[in-house]
C-alpha cells in the first residue's frame, strides 16, 4: 500500500509540473482554438517547453497504473487531489497567478470534502478490483464523454459573445475533467491487463477491451480541449476543478463499475458521502466570471493651472485663454 500512496504523491507532483509547463508555454503561442485542431497540434509541437510539459504529464500516466493496482479507487483519488496546493505553489511562483480570498476558501473545502473520502478508508477491509463489466464501463462511460463535448461547445458559444464578462473557466474545467475521469477509469481498466499470463495474451486481452479505445478518444479530444482552455484561464483554477470532477467522477462511479464496494460501517459511509456532496456543492458555488480589471482614475475635467510662482493662475475649460464666454478681463493681470 506504501508503494501506492509514494506512486500517488510523485503523479501529483509530475501532473501539476506538466499543466504548470503546458500553461507557461501556452501564453507564448498565437490564439488557439478547438475548431482548428491540427493548428492547434503544430503550434504546441513547435514548443520545447510544452513538449516538456506533456512529458511530464506522461510519467504521470505511468505512476498512476502503479497507484491503481495498489489503491482503492477512492483512495487514489483522496490523495490525488493533494495535489491541487502542489499546482497552486506552482501557478504562483511560475506563474504569477493570484487566488481570490473566495476561491482560496473553496479549494480549502475541497481539501477538506476529500480528506472525508480518505478517512473513510480502512486499511485492511477496502479492496482494490481488477476488472470490470465492458458493457457497465461503456453505459459510464460514453453519456459522460458526449456531456463532457456538449459542456465544452457550449462554453466555447458563450465566450464568443461580444458583451460576455471574462469566464473564469469553471465550464471547461468541468468539461475536460469529465473526459479525464472517463480516461481514469480506462486506466484502471488497462492496470488490470498488466498481470496477465504471458505479453501476448495480456496485448489481445487489453485490445478486445473497451479501454485502449477510451483512452485514445479522451486523449485526443482531452488533449485539444485542455490546450485551449489552459491558455484563455488560470491554471490556479481550471486545473483544481477539473481535478475536483476528475477525482468525484472517478471515485462514485468507478467504486460502482469495478464492484468496490462501499463502506458498511455508518461513520465511515457518511463520511465517504458527506465529503462527496461538500466537495459538489463548493464546485457549484465557485465564481463563475472574473472580476472586471481596475480602471485608471480620470482627470477632473476642470483643473486649476498654477503660474510659475505656484499661485492658481487660471482654470482649465479646455477652451484657449480669452476666448468664450469664461474668459475674465482681468486674468493674467498679476497685481491686485
Amino acid at each position: 500500500m506504501w508503494w501506492g500512496v509514494a506512486a500517488a504523491l510523485l503523479a501529483n507532483l509530475l501532473y501539476s509540473a506538466g499543466f504548470v509547463l503546458e500553461k507557461r508555454a501556452l501564453a507564448a503561442l498565437p490564439e488557439v482554438s478547438v475548431r482548428q485542431p491540427a493548428r492547434l497540434l503544430r503550434l504546441v509541437l513547435g514548443s520545447p517547453l510544452w513538449i516538456g510539459g506533456s512529458l511530464s504529464l506522461a510519467s504521470g500516466f505511468g505512476a498512476q497504473l502503479v497507484v491503481y493496482r495498489t489503491l482503492p479507487i477512492a483512495a487514489a483519488q483522496g490523495i490525488f487531489v493533494s495535489g491541487l496546493v502542489i499546482l497552486v505553489l506552482l501557478s504562483s511562483v511560475l506563474l504569477g497567478e493570484e487566488t481570490s480570498g473566495r476561491e482560496r476558501y473553496a479549494l480549502g473545502a475541497i481539501l477538506l470534502a476529500l480528506l472525508m473520502v480518505v478517512l473513510s478508508l480502512k486499511e485492511g477491509s477496502d479492496t482494490v478490483s481488477r476488472s470490470a463489466p465492458a458493457p457497465l464501463i461503456l453505459l459510464v462511460c460514453v453519456p459522460s464523454l458526449a456531456l463532457g463535448v456538449w459542456l465544452y461547445g457550449s462554453a466555447e458559444r458563450r465566450a464568443r459573445h461580444r458583451h460576455r464578462m471574462p469566464t473564469t473557466g469553471v465550464e471547461y474545467g468541468v468539461a475536460v475533467g469529465l473526459l479525464y475521469g472517463v480516461s481514469s477509469l480506462a486506466i484502471k481498466g488497462v492496470s488490470s491487463y498488466l498481470t496477465a499470463s504471458g505479453f501476448g495474451g495480456a496485448v489481445l486481452g487489453l485490445l478486445r477491451s473497451p479501454y485502449p479505445y477510451l483512452l485514445l478518444f479522451t486523449g485526443v479530444f482531452g488533449l485539444v480541449m485542455s490546450q485551449a482552455a489552459l491558455q484563455r484561464c488560470r491554471a490556479s483554477l481550471i486545473v483544481p476543478v477539473c481535478t475536483t470532477v476528475t477525482c468525484l467522477f472517478t471515485a462514485v462511479l468507478g467504486t460502482l463499475a469495478f464492484g468496490e464496494a462501499l463502506p458498511e460501517d455508518p461513520v465511515r459511509l457518511a463520511l465517504r458521502i458527506g465529503g462527496t456532496a461538500l466537495a459538489v456543492s463548493v464546485l457549484l458555488a465557485m465564481p463563475k466570471h472574473d472580476p472586471p480589471a481596475k480602471s485608471q482614475p480620470s482627470l477632473p475635467k476642470r483643473e486649476l493651472i498654477s503660474d510659475e510662482s505656484g499661485r492658481p493662475a487660471a482654470e482649465d475649460t479646455g477652451v484657449p485663454a480669452g476666448q468664450g464666454a469664461a474668459a475674465s478681463p482681468r486674468e493674467g493681470d498679476g497685481e491686485r
